[in-house]
């Protein structure tokens, strides 16, 4: 018996020995790679030349963004490991800029080619800079091709700016106007018996419309048709300038298409190329026979590299230099504007409050040039945020705002106090007005034999119970309070932009403007891009030598870490074309959890925000 149970202690005794081992095996192999990893990446690498009449792939994946999100290279970067032809579910605006005008001195490349296949959203306004970096590269003698199956229509505006536009014979492209189209849930919230307690100040503050609507007010309806008539135009107006169209073109395109398709028996393909919205129809074989005769290649096929590829070859703008101590500092704001600290593709009141105060503690930092690209959001988040960028022009530093696609509401909130603003045509601003939004669900718990009750010390004792109705005193507060902070709001604005309060008021109500009305009206000083701001910003400085750079958070040892693993593994990847799935599970090991972020998270449930969603 006494062997029995020894042998037995002993079984367990070995198996957990060899338990120990591949235990110790595997994490130690885990270490071992990180340290390969991180050792190679310090090797310095070889620059890649490349062959003449080289083409360049400009590939525009994914939404076109002014920030990309920190975890969006890493996790690009692990899933394309298994599969090259995932798309980035970002393209970095800046990142497309420089791969154009590097291309654009680079002696070996003769072409660019577009790939916008995989394309997502992006503003007019970011379009129009993209084009006219191909029309700088066009300038230098070289050659844009743009040649899809298919186009939507932001796909189109950037193929316009090509010098040969070729479609797919089973192709199309497809030219409908721009729309705002809201989903309205009034019967839906009476029937499930949900009470929404609306509060808003401005006749034209459409957002809480959905809620207490079925349709679109008048007033609403009003203000999107001027502006959506008015961005409408500079999208016609840039592709009729671009390909020397005729005037009526795409209004016949658009308007008549039913029409215009019965002189070519319903050939979409061969519609777009009658019209002049495209040069050439070619099968995919057709189009690479085609670049070949292009360049001159008969026997072989052309070089052709990616955007990936080029862009590790070359210097990205706005990197800190230390050769000058006279610095622009460039701060991007884009998303939606949140209470706290959040991570890049959202605004934090507290983050971006941060990156203003430390522009200002720089002594190098001479100017700063906010970049917003934002609906808003909420309002106590987005006086945070001015509250710093009254400290920041208290210092003497100048400060100048560059719209994006869009600084409405809380993004003009905080661009009012800026010593200049400067927008584009197509950039969307306005919207001043606020609102508040508290559902209870007191009838639709009672439809289902569920009732709230109970006693307290005040008749707010319950406070924002969302089982109970809200009392009247608490409604009256919260109205109250909407109309301080509106007023708040146009003070401000009146302040900031030197503007008499009763105008603004009149103004504003909520109203949505594009960039050329808002220069009318004095919401803004100048149209132009953001390197005419940073020029700008330089001239208020009274900077004649300068460099320019972001002015990022601190990134933490972990980011750090998760970089140089995604940065090292590429390069094993790139030179000896292994792939490392398995570097996923590792980067699950390090990389928290995103959290959960609410867009409707203000303290005081008061938001400042132009929710549009257009239809292009």
């Amino acid at each position: 018996m006494k062997d029995l149970v020894l042998s037995i202690i002993n079984i367990f005794k070995y198996t957990g020995k060899f338990f120990t081992v591949i235990r110790n095996f595997f994490f130690n192999s885990i270490i071992i790679l990180i340290l390969v990893l991180i050792v190679y990446s310090m090797i310095p690498e070889m620059e890649s030349v490349l062959p003449d009449n080289s083409i360049l792939r400009l590939d525009i994946s994914g939404n076109i963004v002014e920030q990309k999100k920190p975890i969006s290279s890493i996790e690009k970067f692990l899933t394309t490991s298994m599969n090259e032809n995932t798309p980035d579910p970002e393209t970095l605006l800046q990142d497309i800029l420089d791969i154009i005008e590097t291309s654009t001195r680079d002696e070996h490349i003769s072409v660019i080619l577009l790939n916008l296949k995989n394309m997502g959203r992006a503003g007019l306004n970011q379009m129009q800079t993209i084009g006219k970096a191909l029309n700088s590269f066009k300038a230098s003698g070289k050659t844009v091709i743009a040649a899809e199956d298919y186009y939507s229509q932001s796909q189109y505006y950037l193929a316009s700016y090509a010098n040969t536009v070729i479609i797919n014979p089973m192709g199309g492209v497809d030219l409908h106007g721009f729309g705002v189209y809201k989903l309205y849930f009034k019967k839906a919230l009476e029937k499930l018996a949900i009470t929404y307690n609306i509060f808003k100040i401005g006749t034209y503050k459409s957002a809480v419309e959905p809620f207490t609507r079925e349709s679109m007010s008048a007033e609403d309806r009003l203000q999107s048709e001027i502006w959506l008539s008015a961005l409408w135009k500079v999208y016609t107006d840039g592709i009729k300038r671009q390909r020397q169209l005729e005037s009526n073109t795409i209004g016949n395109y658009t308007s008549h298409i039913d029409h215009e398709l019965q002189s070519t028996q319903g050939n979409l393909a061969l519609l777009a190329k009658k019209t002049g919205l495209v040069d050439k129809i070619l099968t995919r074989n057709q189009v690479k026979t085609y670049l070949s005769n292009l360049l001159g290649l008969k026997d072989s096929s052309p070089h052709i590299v990616s955007s990936a590829t080029y862009l590790e070859t070359i210097q990205p703008s706005f990197l800190p230099d230390n050769s000058t101590t006279q610095k622009i500092g460039l701060i991007v704001a884009e998303g939606n504007i949140l209470p706290g600290k959040q991570k890049a593709g959202l605004i934090g009141g507290d983050s971006l409050a941060a990156l203003l105060k430390k522009a200002r503690k720089d002594d190098q930092i001479k100017a700063v040039v906010l970049r917003i690209n934002s609906g808003g959001g909420s309002a106590f988040a987005s006086e945070i945020i001015r509250q710093e960028l009254l400290e920041l022009k208290k210092s003497g530093k100048p400060i100048v705002v560059s719209m994006g696609s869009m600084a409405a509401s809380g993004g003009y909130w905080i661009a009012a106090d800026a010593d200049e603003i400067w927008a584009n045509p197509a950039t969307l601003t306005g919207s001043i007005g606020i609102f508040g939004a508290i559902p209870t669900f007191e009838k639709s718990l009672e439809n289902i034999g569920v009732n709230s009750d109970g006693t307290g010390t005040t008749p707010l004792a319950a406070g924002l119970n969302m089982t109970r109705p809200l009392p009247e005193q608490l409604k009256s507060a919260i109205q109250q309070t909407i109309a301080y902070n509106y007023d708040q709001f146009i003070t401000l604005v009146a302040d900031g932009r030197k503007i008499d309060k009763t105008r603004v008021g009149k103004i504003a109500q909520g109203r949505v403007y594009d960039g050329t009305t808002a220069l009318s009206l004095g919401l803004v000083d100048k149209l132009g891009s953001l390197s005419d701001a940073v020029k700008s910003a330089a001239e208020l400085a009274h900077l004649k030598e300068y460099s320019t750079e972001y002015i990022q958070p601190t990134v933490s040892v972990q980011q750090h870490f998760l970089q140089l693993l995604a940065a090292s593994a590429r390069k094993i990847t790139a030179a000896t074309g292994v792939n490392i799935p398995f570097l996923e599970q590792i980067h699950k090991i390090f990389q928290k959890h995103f959290d959960t972020l609410l867009l409707f998270d203000d303290p005081n449930k008061i938001y400042a925000h132009c929710l549009i969603n257009i239809s292009i």
